[in-house]
Formats: C-alpha cells, sequence, structure tokens
C-alpha cells in the first residue's frame, strides 16, 4: 500500500512538472508586452504535422523579434494592427480585419505600432514535435 501510494505521488509530481515545462516553454522567450495564447493543437491528415491556433496579444509598441516557424502561419488581425517584416520584402501594415501569411521558415517580426493594443489569431501549420517558434540569427 506504502508503494502504491508513492507511486502515485510521483506520478502526479511527474505530470505537474511536465505541464509547468511546458506552459513555460510556449511564454518563456516572450519578449516584452507579447503573449501568445494557445488555444487549441490537432493532429492532421498528413503524417508528422500538426495544426496550432493561437491567440497574440500585443501591448502597443510591443515587438516580436526575428524568429521562424518549422511550418506556415496563417493570421487574422482581430484588433488593432501589426507590422510584419518577412525578410527579402518591405514591411507591411495589417489593420483589423486584415490577413496575413508567411511561409514555412521564413525569417519574419512583428510590431504593434498603434496606439492600442492589438490582437493577432494565427493559425500555424507546422511539423510535430518542433517548437513552434524559434529566433533567428
Amino acid at each position: 500500500m506504502k508503494d502504491r501510494r508513492l507511486t502515485m505521488v510521483a506520478s502526479l509530481a511527474i505530470a505537474v512538472l511536465a505541464g509547468v515545462c511546458g506552459m513555460q516553454d510556449s511564454s518563456a522567450q516572450a519578449p516584452a508586452g507579447f503573449k501568445r495564447v494557445e488555444l487549441q493543437r490537432h493532429d492532421l491528415g498528413t503524417p508528422g504535422h500538426e495544426a496550432v491556433t493561437a491567440r497574440g496579444e500585443f501591448e502597443p509598441g510591443a515587438a516580436v523579434p526575428r524568429h521562424t516557424h518549422p511550418g506556415e502561419e496563417i493570421g487574422y488581425v482581430l484588433a488593432g494592427e501589426l507590422m510584419l517584416e518577412i525578410e527579402g520584402k518591405p514591411p507591411v501594415t495589417v489593420k483589423a480585419g486584415e490577413t496575413f501569411f508567411v511561409p514555412a521558415g521564413m525569417v519574419h517580426s512583428g510590431k504593434n505600432p498603434g496606439k492600442a493594443a492589438a490582437t493577432v489569431i494565427s493559425t500555424y501549420v507546422v511539423e510535430k514535435g518542433k517548437p513552434l517558434s524559434t529566433p533567428a540569427k
């Protein structure tokens, strides 16, 4: 009985630790004034790929530095505006009600140039098991 209780406590501790580490992984590298909230994650019919939908919240002036994703990002600006810079292309300002697309592996950054908060909903079609976002070198 004592061994079973110890096993249950150890299992619970590992589960809690894994959950905390998982939560920290998604926000540990978040710059000041930016927050990404994962809304859903589902396997796709394409083996080794998944779709992740997330809400990005930018305070006025907040920026996400240059980074990449292991797949495409399909975005919709829900509120405010976002200045999107994709390497090799001129910067584009995307306003509430407009969409954007970032090809897989492209170095890009985003900034809220406005005086109000900006909210973006993005769906990422990515390789399963890879980090959702990787800082660019």
